[in-house]
């Protein structure tokens, strides 16, 4: 049976209930003063020291300077002073995100102690929005695995079951929102690393339109490969679409410390004669689909046709090239570093990202020419798909239900399955489009999301789609986590 998510309650808020809600609820109820940024603080602490000893998803924790932070937004608050969006709400941010007072370590232990001077443009934003940053999570080394075991802080687990994945590489926020440790998160995605801990921790989240989110970072160097520039987004994470909606928009926008990003575009006019349509793709070709997963896709494709979607089966073009593609761009970055940053990372980092190099060719100059040209092809295939036969694209997040920890490193065969399983995420990194997750379901007890793809600078309609299937499979989160004794 598929838990449905709770709706918020008419009662009057327990302190201890405030961990439940979400960050747009909890702004609303400390602006309405019905709570104080302070009591929804320590709240999130006393429920990061309830259930964090067994997940492992905070790595850094900042009570301190967030609850200083939450006496003066309450001082706002009492004094009548204008509220941001997120005014008194705590977040989390990925271990490497620049967040001043906190290191940037990339999960590594050669970063342990590397501070930045300035915040990110992702962290500036919400910080200006008026949130609260209360910890650090979890990635693996450098982000370069979907399972999340870092070096330096050890592994992450997943509150649904102590033995799978929590994805990765932002699979600490995944465990920390799912079980109720922060109301909402940021993250980044260069092949999934927004959405896979979504898929396996039951949370939401959107890797967004190609530098409509600008990206920066410090540490270890502010400058990066053709592929990181042209795949690589910041995004949020929460527990519900509409959280993830409102963060997106405190993060969209030019920077210049991105040159690459755009300033906000405008929604573009909705189709007046028709009903949106909806293209599935339940079986991504390329590789098998476990047949609960794809049921899970065609039941959110159900739940759209009873919304009054336009639902009907079918295949963007070339999608089987986009994984080779995407991959050879992704290597033609960590080659050139490899000889630098191998003795940095992990053994298991080192063993991944070696197991990974082996199915790849360096590319050349010519090569590189070619990748960059076929890149752009697929866009426009894709751009003209969006634009003749459907306005979104529904998937599977992943093929497969979240493996156990250590199997993505077990043997070549098995690193080269895990991005083959995670097939369906690669169109949005390489194309540049948006791309949300959402829980529609579970099987076996382990969470299964979908993803609404959409054209590039179609956020609102992607989201709007996610949030109609919420609305008919959402899960209940947050949960608790396993317990020891199970």
């Amino acid at each position: 049976m598929i838990a449905r998510f709770r709706p918020a309650r008419d009662c009057p808020p327990m302190i201890d209930d405030l961990w439940r809600k979400g960050s747009d609820e909890l702004a609303a109820m400390i602006a309405g003063k019905e709570v104080s940024s302070t009591e929804v603080v320590q709240a999130h602490l006393d429920r990061i020291a309830a259930v964090n000893p067994q997940l492992n998803a905070i790595t850094t924790l900042l009570a301190e300077s967030a609850l200083e932070a939450a006496a003066d937004a309450d001082r706002t608050t009492a004094g009548g002073g204008a509220l941001g969006p997120l005014h008194g709400v705590p977040i989390t941010v990925k271990q490497n995100i620049d967040l001043v007072g906190s290191a940037t370590n990339q999960g590594m232990v050669a970063l342990a102690d590397a501070l930045p001077t300035a915040d990110s443009p992702v962290a500036e934003r919400m910080k200006a929005a008026g949130a609260i940053p209360i910890g650090r999570t979890n990635c693996p080394d450098m982000g370069l695995r979907l399972h999340t075991d870092s070096g330096l802080f050890g592994l992450t687990r997943n509150p649904w079951h102590p033995d799978r994945t929590t994805g990765g590489s932002s699979g600490g926020e995944g465990s920390a929102l799912a079980s109720g440790m922060s109301p909402l998160g940021l993250g980044n995605d260069i092949g999934g690393s927004l959405r896979n801990p979504a898929t396996c921790c039951g949370i939401a989240s959107i890797k967004p339109t190609q530098s409509s989110v600008p990206f920066f970072t410090s540490i270890p160097v502010p400058d990066s490969g053709f592929g990181s520039q042209t795949m690589l987004s910041e995004g949020p994470m929460a527990r519900r679409i509409g959280d993830v909606r409102t963060a997106l928009g405190i993060l969209a926008g030019r920077d210049p410390r991105d040159p690459n990003s755009i300033p906000v575009v405008p929604p573009a006019p909705r189709p007046t004669d028709r009903p949106i349509r909806v293209a599935v793709l339940a079986e991504p070709p390329g590789s098998t689909t476990d047949p609960r997963v794809a049921g899970v896709v065609r039941g959110a494709g159900d739940a759209l046709v009873a919304a009054g979607y336009d639902v009907f089966d079918a295949t963007p073009p070339r999608f089987e090239e986009i994984w080779s593609v995407w991959l050879g761009l992704l290597m033609a970055d960590l080659f050139p570093v490899a000889e630098l940053l191998l003795p940095m990372l992990s053994d298991d980092a080192r063993t991944f990202l070696t197991l990974g190099a082996d199915f790849v060719t360096p590319l050349d100059l010519s090569a590189m020419l070619q990748t960059a040209m076929a890149r752009q092809s697929l866009m426009r295939d894709w751009a003209m798909w969006f634009a003749g036969t459907a306005d979104v694209l529904l998937t599977p997040t992943w093929t497969e239900l979240p493996f156990e920890h250590g199997f993505d490193i077990s043997s070549p065969e098995a690193s080269a399955s895990i991005t083959v399983m995670a097939r369906s995420v690669l169109p949005g990194n390489l194309l540049g489009i948006p791309s949300v997750c959402v829980p529609a379901g579970l099987v076996g007890g382990l969470p299964v999301g979908v993803l609404v793809n959409a054209d590039r600078h179609r956020d609102d309609l992607a989201l709007d789609v996610a949030e109609a299937i919420e609305a008919a499979c959402g899960l209940d989160t947050p949960i608790d986590p396993w317990r020891a004794e199970d």
